[in-house]
């Protein structure tokens, strides 16, 4: 239990800074962005650099103090918010630690701080004429520990892999208040178990994330952006095949769109415009890159371009022809989840199968929904290149969105239930949380199971880290 004397150390400890019982400053950590979750804490502590946050965790560990971490707070799972269910934690917040963001541009790396947020990694990265290339909607606000306990994908994940793909180390304070540092550019290393890989996707349930290094790779010298207009997810990936094989597998992104998610942004999101002109059934964004000036890719991205609309694949497209241009498709893509919040109540699923399974399983699942709720109205969007799609339900345009809102259980069981059968995971990018743990343990093959729990109990005995996360 959190005692006076409790929260009197915990305050000594982390310093002047470094804590606070002020509900004004507590309470925007309390709240998830699509409102879900609400929490609740006596205590933020917020420290500044590794040593004060190993000497927390310490004394949470000596006296059975749960320990819920934090980042940007733009998780969609509950997995960062204190207090769930009447249960007892403090909030520990990683947004003061900064003090670190290294490049070593002959080594390809980048070393920061779990409280640096993406954008900053990337505009430190292009300093030196190289990429960091994760890329999500949230990259202003999201950390560099969250996105590593999450396993963050985004857009490029491609090409360039997920955030587990990219991680070469971490810095970490362990469930008892020892710290590990795996912070190395080191790309071979076979002395044993890989703790850095255990700690990523690990969502704060094994320690505490306090820095990391990551791989970085050239800058891209020369990019296509091109939204292209299709019939079915059949011949979006058709496309992507075609692609991928047209630019020699410089394919960056690819992103999958339907047109009521498009109308939906037109609708609420200010500064947003038709790009075709015309309606389609669905829309694909995709960046094509090289990191060396190469003329001939644009050619062979006509050529392309060319033969697809020949042959009915492509039935209206356009490519950028300014950065403006790109930046313009490209904010109708991350302004779907926005524009879905203003329009009511949605139940979510952050789904992925194998690519080639995508259209099957959009067409199965679909099914599924409509007989369940047939006025709901389906959004199914996002990364057609690794698989990812968040196949989001939309209220009746005319429901109650409680009542909509009321059925997430059932809805998500019978959309999971589809992804099971194709092979799938029912968390691709954003984790299991406090959301998905009831469905993680339905589903999840029972040694699996106990492998992860066999895991969590030798490194948090006392159960303090992230406790309501993952596990029933």
């Amino acid at each position: 239990m959190l005692e006076n004397a409790h929260l009197e150390q915990l305050h000594a400890i982390a310093g002047p800074k470094g804590a606070t019982q002020d509900g004004a400053l507590i309470a925007p950590h309390l709240r998830e962005w699509r409102d879900k979750f609400n929490g609740q804490t006596p205590l933020m502590l917020m420290p500044q650099n590794t040593k004060t946050a190993a000497k927390l965790i310490a004394y949470c560990h000596a006296h059975h103090i749960a320990v819920v971490p934090q980042g940007g707070n733009t998780g969609l799972v509950g997995g960062g918010i204190p207090g769930l269910k009447g249960r007892n934690e403090v909030l520990f917040s990683t947004r003061r630690m900064t003090d670190t963001c290294l490049v070593d541009a002959d080594d390809f790396s980048i070393t920061a701080s779990a409280g640096c947020n993406v954008a900053i990694l990337q505009a430190a990265a292009a300093e030196h004429e190289l990429l960091f290339p994760l890329s999500l909607a949230s990259e202003g606000s999201c950390t560099l520990g969250g996105v590593v306990s999450t396993n963050a994908g985004g857009i490029h994940v491609l090409r360039y892999g997920t955030t587990r793909a990219l991680t070469l180390g971490v810095e970490a304070v362990l469930p008892t208040g020892a710290v590990i540092n795996e912070l190395t550019a080191l790309r071979k290393n076979n002395t044993g178990y890989n703790l850095s890989q255990l700690l990523i996707g690990a969502e704060g349930t094994l320690g505490i994330i306090t820095k990391a290094t990551f791989k970085l790779f050239p800058k891209e010298a020369q990019k296509h952006t091109c939204l292209l207009a299709v019939g079915s997810p059949e011949q979006a990936l058709k496309l992507l095949t075609s692609a991928r094989r047209a630019s020699g597998d410089r394919v960056s992104a690819f992103e999958l769109m339907p047109r009521i998610g498009l109308d939906f942004v037109l609708r609420h999101i200010p500064g947003t415009s038709d790009p075709l002109g015309v309606p389609y059934p669905w829309y694909v964004l995709t960046e094509i890159a090289t990191s060396k000036p190469d003329p001939a890719l644009k050619a062979d991205i006509s050529s392309w371009l060319e033969t697809e609309l020949e042959s009915g694949n492509i039935l209206d497209g356009a490519v950028a022809t300014s950065l403006k241009q790109a930046d313009n498709f490209w904010k109708l893509r991350e302004s779907m989840s926005e524009a879905q919040k203003i329009e009511g109540g949605s139940i979510k699923h952050d789904i992925a199968v194998p690519v080639s399974r995508v259209p099957v399983f959009l067409e199965k699942a679909t099914r599924a929904v409509q007989n369940f709720s047939p006025e709901a109205r389906l959004v199914a969007f996002g990364h057609l290149g690794d698989g990812n799609i968040h196949f989001n339900v939309m209220q009746p345009a005319d429901g109650d969105k409680n009542a909509f809102l009321s059925t997430w259980e059932e809805m998500n069981a019978l959309v999971h239930d589809v992804v099971m059968e194709f092979g799938g995971s029912i968390s691709a990018e954003h984790g299991i949380g406090t959301l998905k743990k009831e469905e993680l343990s339905r589903l999840k093959p029972a040694a699996e199971l106990d492998a992860m729990k066999a895991i969590k109990a030798a490194l948090d005995p006392h159960n303090i880290m992230n406790p309501g996360c993952l596990f029933t």
